[in-house]
């Protein structure tokens, strides 16, 4: 079984690829309302994607309430470049046999703009035959740890992190442009941590947000803003490449 939490698509993509190669399923972790049994399980896997050289709080708060199991384990963690010490911090709280870091398009768009169509089909092109090779290396069950941390991995993972979450993770720069947004609803439906509030049939955001961008980049219209320069930012939206 693979347990994925994915902001925009990348990392559900992975796990259900990897699913498919795996014979197995995959399950969005913000989804499933009771503990899934596990015990019949013969591998167990985690997909997510990195925030700011770490794990998500989402899934790092899954991984802690889960019953350990003597199966093989491994984790894939999706990034733009690097990871830092994401995997190992995972693997103090459930034993991982296997960890692997895949590149994928960045999708972080309120602090950079998106990356050329050049870089992004490479990306994808390469990550699908990572998939493969991970797809076989865990069918052997071979242990393998193929992760790029970069450079000052522990301090990224630890200080740079924490400055996230403390300070960049603030839904008071999120806006409509109520002349853009058709009021479909559809970002107040697919926010994972539910946040998101329709008032008059426009989005508005609670406090407790994992910054996915879920609802940023999705948005048909385009109409979700972060700050005052995102207006004409291009979105990302992994199906437009595949």
């Amino acid at each position: 079984m693979i347990l994925y939490f994915s902001g925009t698509g990348n990392s559900k993509w992975i796990a259900s690829q990897l699913a498919k190669k795996l014979n197995d399923k995959s399950y969005d972790i913000c989804t499933i309302d009771d503990e899934i049994d596990l015990t019949q399980e013969k591998q167990i896997g985690f997909v997510f994607p990195v925030y700011a050289w770490n794990v998500p709080e989402v899934m790092l708060k899954y991984v802690k309430k889960m019953k350990k199991q003597d199966v093989f384990t491994f984790a894939i963690c999706t990034c733009g470049a690097d990871c830092g010490k994401a995997l190992k911090h995972l693997s103090k709280l459930y034993h991982l046999d296997s960890s692997y870091s895949v590149v994928m398009p960045n999708n972080y768009l309120i602090a950079s703009k998106i990356e050329d169509l050049s870089v992004i089909t490479k990306k994808i092109a390469d990550a699908k035959n990572e998939i493969n090779t991970i797809a076989s290396e865990i069918t052997a069950r071979k242990k393998v740890y193929r992760v790029h941390e970069g450079s000052l991995a522990s301090l990224k993972s630890s200080i740079i992190n924490w400055g996230f979450n403390k300070f960049a993770r603030s839904t008071k720069p999120f806006h409509v442009n109520k002349q853009l947004c058709n009021q479909c609803g559809k970002c107040a439906s697919m926010c994972p941590s539910k946040t998101i509030e329709l008032i008059d049939g426009y989005p508005m955001w609670h406090d407790q947000c994992y910054m996915c961008l879920r609802c940023f980049n999705h948005c048909p219209k385009n109409a979700i803003q972060y700050g005052k320069n995102t207006e004409n930012k291009k979105r990302y939206r992994l199906d437009e490449y595949l």
